[in-house]
């Protein structure tokens, strides 16, 4: 692959970070026209130019003329077939690498940098840390003091923006993959996205490859993008230690069911594990939701069990 004979082999140890490095985006986009405007507007108003955008269109309707109009050099790369997430991403960071780029900033469609300064903050971060992965907050777009996903600190979980911020760089956790930031070194130590696992798991096992490689990274409090909330997901079961996530739609919850069974099984999570088998039995039975409940237990057991992988249009 194509490099900067002063950067080092691929698939050696992250070089220190360079403020002068290339950094190319890898973007997956499925149906999302109006957010990918957004997006890609926001790439061409960042203070730290990015070399190049690697965009993935899986959706019923493309936007090759969004990608040409777009204030970036965008790399349109249409797919016939729904990868996924997982599989959209793994695709466009293939491409990315092949630009030639040391750093590559991952982000969905209905994401954006909240600012200028995004990308700049997070490669300052990445340089004077010595990191190899650095991740923004992600709030909400109406209301940039709340979180989209949740943080835990102290042992309670919160989506309040000022208490995470207050409690300074995170270290070792983030929401993949929300505008990471990722050498490229990363991918040849532990691999790309995992296509099997499709969408709503694969951002986990991602950070589980990071943790088990020793890779260095984590989530700067001072800068964030702006996404949907995720926090309607979140069901608490007991006060705010302990929680469950419930996706909208049965396809969602199909994925994240099956895939944090055959994660607690790949990596042993022995504590993940009993916290679903308590907390979801009692979300639904509370409820007296029998159907939930078999909704969950059938893909989760089915991923414990190693089961349940193939195509989309071939699920159970």
């Amino acid at each position: 692959m194509p490099q900067n004979p002063t950067d080092g082999p691929p698939g050696t140890a992250a070089q220190t970070p360079r403020r002068d490095a290339r950094i190319a985006a890898a973007v997956v986009t499925l149906d999302r026209p109006d957010d990918l405007r957004l997006l890609l507007d926001g790439f061409a108003r960042q203070t730290r130019a990015l070399e190049s955008v690697v965009l993935v269109d899986s959706g019923t309707a493309p936007v090759r003329e969004l990608a040409d109009a777009a204030g970036v050099p965008v790399t349109y790369l249409r797919s016939e077939v729904n990868l996924g997430g997982a599989g959209g991403f793994a695709l466009a960071i293939l491409a990315a690498l092949a630009t030639g780029a040391e750093w590559i900033w991952i982000m969905d469609d209905d994401a954006h940098p909240e600012d200028a300064g995004t990308l700049a903050a997070l490669l300052d971060e990445a340089t004077e840390r010595d990191l190899e992965v650095v991740l923004p907050l992600v709030v909400t777009p109406d209301d940039p003091s709340r979180l989209s996903f949740h943080f835990r600190i102290d042992g309670h979980s919160t989506h309040d923006r000022a208490t995470v911020e207050a409690a300074g760089f995170r270290e070792d956790v983030g929401h993949f993959f929300n505008g990471a930031l990722v050498h490229r070194d990363v991918f040849y130590t532990v691999g790309l996205p995992d296509l099997r696992l499709f969408l709503r798991g694969d951002e986990i096992d991602f950070m589980l490859r990071l943790r088990r490689a020793g890779v260095r990274f984590g989530t700067v409090t001072t800068t964030a993008l702006r996404h949907p909330s995720g926090e309607a997901e979140l069901q608490h079961v007991i006060g705010d230690r302990l929680h469950v996530l419930v996706p909208e739609t049965a396809v969602k919850r199909f994925y994240f069911y099956r895939n944090r069974g055959q994660l607690i099984r790949r990596y042993r999570r022995v504590r993940s594990l009993v916290a679903d088998g308590v907390g979801y039995p009692l979300h639904f039975l509370r409820r007296g939701d029998v159907a939930g409940l078999v909704g969950w237990a059938r893909p989760f057991v089915a991923g414990l069990r190693n089961r349940s992988f193939g195509p989309p249009w071939k699920l159970p």
